[in-house]
């Protein structure tokens, strides 16, 4: 009997194998270790050669039943290699079925796993949707910011602590067809020659506070061409006590009474005109 070592051609695993096992199966055995079938006759390197035959070995093959349904021995593990067996390629087909044979799911498991998918989808949809709409209030509360504090004044203290993180500011609303003059005079001083007097009645049409416009005087001469024009800001002309910040309350008027000095000019008209800055 030749006795000697193969190796597996799928995990290169080497092990110990006997001249029996390579004739019982036309060399075809099972690697105990990757449980791939393959030819042990290539690879097979004896260790010593029985020149004298082995009578009784004859014997028991003879009378042994057919190779193909005998299990082959389980091989004697090389010292110098793992310790693998060698499987009988009989059984070839029935292990590589019970390796690649899905395991059966039961319909309770499937139904578990699709529910639990869904309830996860659901979650996940349920908070994209609120940061969305988070994103949504955040964005509106900037571009509506100056109409939100104007009419919730409740809001403005919030709204000027958003701003403060985003670097931008609250102010009045500014709406010039809400803001009318409703009267307007210009008077000479009798006892200066060059100083007249402008009165001017500012009122606020909206239900919500306005901030001061800019008042723009034109003096004319007497063929109404411009003389001389000059722009007043809120801080020039608002009488004592009254703050720009604030702006003019709602449904509220304001007198304006300034005295200005005209040197030699010698108007014989005017206009007055209220706007706003485009930048404050």
């Amino acid at each position: 009997m030749i006795n000697g070592t193969t190796l597996c051609i799928h995990c290169q695993t080497r092990f110990k194998i006997s001249d029996a096992q390579l004739t019982a199966h036309q060399g075809m055995v099972r690697c105990g270790h990757c449980l791939q079938a393959f030819d042990a006759r290539p690879n097979f390197i004896p260790e010593s050669v029985d020149t004298q035959p082995d009578l009784s070995d004859e014997a028991e093959q003879s009378a042994a039943p057919p190779a193909e349904k005998l299990p082959l021995p389980i091989a004697e593990p090389d010292s110098t290699d793992k310790v693998i067996t060698a499987i009988p390629a009989s059984r070839k087909q029935a292990l590589t079925y019970a390796k690649w044979r899905p395991l059966p799911r039961s319909p309770h498991a499937i139904g578990s796993t699709r529910d639990s998918h869904a309830v996860l989808f659901n979650r996940l949809s349920l908070i994209g949707v609120f940061v969305l709409i988070i994103i949504l209030l955040a964005q509106s509360a900037y571009f509506f910011r100056i109409s939100l504090a104007a009419h919730m004044p409740a809001l403005k203290p919030p709204l000027l602590a958003y701003c403060h993180l985003l670097n931008c500011n609250v102010p009045l609303p500014k709406n010039i067809d809400l803001m009318s003059m409703e009267s307007s005079s210009l008077d000479a001083d009798p006892a200066n020659a060059n100083q007249i007097t402008l009165n001017a009645l500012l009122r606020n049409r909206a239900s919500y506070p306005l901030a001061y416009p800019v008042l723009a005087l034109t003096l004319n001469d007497n063929q109404d061409r411009p003389l001389a024009r000059r722009l007043f800001l809120p801080s020039e002309y608002l009488p004592h006590g009254e703050s720009d910040s604030v702006g003019l309350k709602k449904n509220r008027e304001i007198n304006i009474k300034l005295r200005l000095r005209i040197a030699d000019l010698k108007p014989s008209g005017y206009r007055l005109e209220l706007f706003y800055a485009s930048k404050d």
